[in-house]
């Protein structure tokens, strides 16, 4: 089923005989979603005013659509998300919906935050085919439910997005990188010791093949200036500073090119950047880093439930493509909790099923 306005959403909502899986682009959803495919196409900007930074748009744009317009005024927006399509082995366009539903958040994250940060506006159909509102077009303080911030990472299911509203940021001048060649704990190291000091450094990662990137971004004398301070700080893991390559460098990490077109299990753990080089060696797999350590890409053999390899670990672990259950099971009383908010928002419980343990 595909529906192109609130209206159809709405109705199609109401009208479910069974559970629904809530579909963008088609290039996010974990592998074990079942329920009749719900495809959101409510495409467009409704609204960009480059002078306030503001954009709204319907959930089905895609997201290289809402970059390339923002693009044109020298903005973007401020936390990095890629398309995941190309990485989980999927046809189709990535939708701005899909980055809000699963709070994609790319390298710039350590600097500008998480999707749910620069969100500042939603609307959504409830499990009753309600259409709800939450926020709007400027940052300010939330009475009730922050549903906005609820809605960054709900995974489709507390509700199906319409439209969502964001605040940008204007695209650096001038951005550098420093690259070292190191192996993953050497590398959790040198990127710790950078995200603690004052330079400013708006990505912190590890690339198989190329080693840990550090990246300036500003006014040209501010970054030349502040790569030269992480030179100094990092000397003993002998950085070099790239600046023509830069960008495709990062474009590389967003996307998890490395883990293009290859076979095998694809898992995404959220930990303690201290425990990355501990938690690497246990996987035994291939990795990519992010967010200093934070983030781990992992690309195992079919078949193989890391969970229980990897740990322990602070944090959580996503299967994005594998036969697995997608999330951690929740402690209980966060579940308890998870439980109540869709039993709120979906009754019938029609949204996504599946998608957790």
């Amino acid at each position: 089923m595909r529906v192109v306005s609130e209206s159809e959403l709405a109705e199609a909502v109401r009208d479910a005989q069974g559970p629904l899986r809530i579909l963008g682009g088609g290039t996010r959803a974990p592998s074990r979603v079942g329920g009749t495919p719900l495809e959101v196409a409510i495409s467009g900007i409704s609204l960009y005013e480059p002078g306030a930074l503001t954009l709204i748009a319907g959930a089905g744009t895609p997201l290289a659509e809402i970059a390339a317009a923002v693009a044109e005024h020298g903005q973007r927006l401020p936390f990095e998300p890629a398309d995941w399509g190309a990485l989980l082995g999927r046809d189709g366009r990535s939708t701005i919906g899909g980055v809000v539903a699963a709070n994609v958040s790319g390298p710039r994250r350590v600097q500008a935050g998480a999707c749910r940060d620069s969100l500042i506006g939603v609307r959504f159909v409830d499990g009753a085919g309600t259409v709800v509102k939450n926020g709007g077009r400027v940052m300010k303080n939330v009475t009730g439910y922050d549903l906005v911030k609820l809605m960054a990472g709900s995974w489709g299911q507390l509700g199906v997005l319409s439209e969502v509203a964001f605040k940008l940021l204007p695209v650096a001048p001038v951005q550098a990188t420093l690259v070292m060649d190191l192996a993953v704990p050497e590398a959790v190291a040198a990127l710790s010791a950078a995200l603690g000091a004052p330079w400013d450094v708006s990505g912190a990662g590890w690339l198989p093949g190329v080693g840990a990137i550090l990246r300036v971004e500003g006014l040209a004398e501010s970054v030349d200036y502040r790569v030269g301070r992480l030179a100094e700080l990092l000397a003993r893991f002998a950085p070099r500073v790239e600046r023509e390559g830069s960008a495709a460098l990062w474009a590389d990490l967003a996307a998890v090119r490395p883990f293009h077109g290859r076979a095998g299990d694809l898992w995404r753990f959220s930990v303690k950047p201290s425990e990355a080089p501990a938690i690497a060696a246990r996987l035994g797999g291939e990795v990519v880093l992010d967010w200093g350590g934070g983030l781990i890409w992992a690309l195992v053999p079919e078949g193989t439930d890391v969970r229980a390899q990897a740990a322990p670990y602070t944090g959580h672990a996503t299967c994005l493509r594998g036969d697995f259950a997608a999330f951690d099971p929740e402690p209980a009383p966060v579940a308890r909790l998870s439980a109540g908010l869709r039993a709120r928002f979906d009754p019938k419980g029609l949204f996504n099923p599946g998608i957790r343990a």
